[in-house]
């Protein structure tokens, strides 16, 4: 699948701001076997006076702008055109999680694909003993990893309600889950706490999801928006696998990946530091088109 991938974060300061200074990471990342980047650029309106680029622990693109002078607004626009393999999904040879324990001590190395580093909490994914009861009941409906990741994927999208006022950005699983409502992240952050919670490894996945209008309805120009899912390790044969709770599905070619982390604070789209005395105003714009 060929896409042509545009990114449009509007912020506009109620006050002038300045000596800002931010991480951006929504570039794309070309994935040996899944994704290749054919071409992309990052731009900034106003231009910083500093920008550097540079690849993260994990793998993913960050650019740093700065500014020391005053300005109302900035503008981040990312365009790309992105080739993503069609990949057909190959038989569960997960082993079982009681097993899986054995698989994960038997691995030594600690780069950044190594299962030893999503296991644990991480600074936005608490373990949580309501979270991890809720998890463990997929594992007691099935019989491999994988099996039991799908089933929760697939309870998280039927006990929760897709909500975007019910949470803000910085929500964490736990309130999350005791309201069973929100958005993408926080369907991710709950799945990746409650396979953590049963001894599965799981990272956050930031990306892209292409949307397909109604039949017979036009596609809206910028109507889609960044999306959130889960990679899980399957064990030593079958690997990291991505699922998607809130589609109840498992990730596919319609899936762009940007990158992924222990949680939403490692791969932000942008964060950072400024002097303001006001608040601001946020505007977020995706297309994701598929080249014929």
């Amino acid at each position: 699948m060929l896409y042509d991938v545009k990114l449009g974060l509007h912020y506009d300061y109620e006050a002038s701001v300045h000596g800002d200074r931010h991480l951006v990471r929504v570039m794309p990342v070309s994935i040996p076997n899944a994704q290749r980047v054919i071409v992309s650029s990052l731009s900034f309106d106003p231009k910083p006076e500093q920008e550097t680029t540079y690849t993260d622990f994990f793998g993913n693109q960050v650019t740093t702008i700065a500014y020391t002078g005053h300005h109302s607004h900035l503008d981040v626009t990312l365009s790309a055109r992105i080739h993503v393999e069609d990949q057909p999904h190959a038989a569960d040879l997960s082993p079982s999680v009681e097993k899986l324990g054995d698989e994960v001590s038997q691995i030594w190395s600690v780069k950044p694909d190594s299962p030893h580093h999503f296991l644990a909490p991480s600074p936005r994914i608490p373990l949580d003993n309501a979270i991890t009861a809720y998890a463990k009941a997929s594992v007691e409906r099935t019989l491999s990893v994988r099996a039991a990741a799908m089933d929760l994927c697939l309870a998280i999208h039927r006990d929760f309600k897709y909500d975007k006022d019910a949470t803000k950005v910085d929500t964490g699983p736990v309130e999350a889950f005791q309201l069973k409502r929100g958005v993408c992240q926080d369907f991710a952050h709950v799945m990746i706490a409650g396979l953590r919670g049963v001894g599965i490894p799981a990272a956050y996945v930031s990306g892209f999801l292409r949307t397909i209008p109604p039949k017979g309805k036009p596609r809206l120009e910028g109507a889609d928006a960044m999306h959130a899912w889960v990679r899980v390790w399957c064990g030593k044969l079958t690997g990291w696998v991505e699922f998607d709770p809130t589609n109840a599905m498992l990730a596919g070619p319609d899936h762009i990946v940007i990158g992924h982390g222990r949680d939403y604070a490692d791969i932000s789209p942008i964060v950072g530091v400024l002097r303001t005395s006001g608040s601001h105003h946020t505007k977020q714009s995706v297309d994701v088109v598929r080249v014929e």
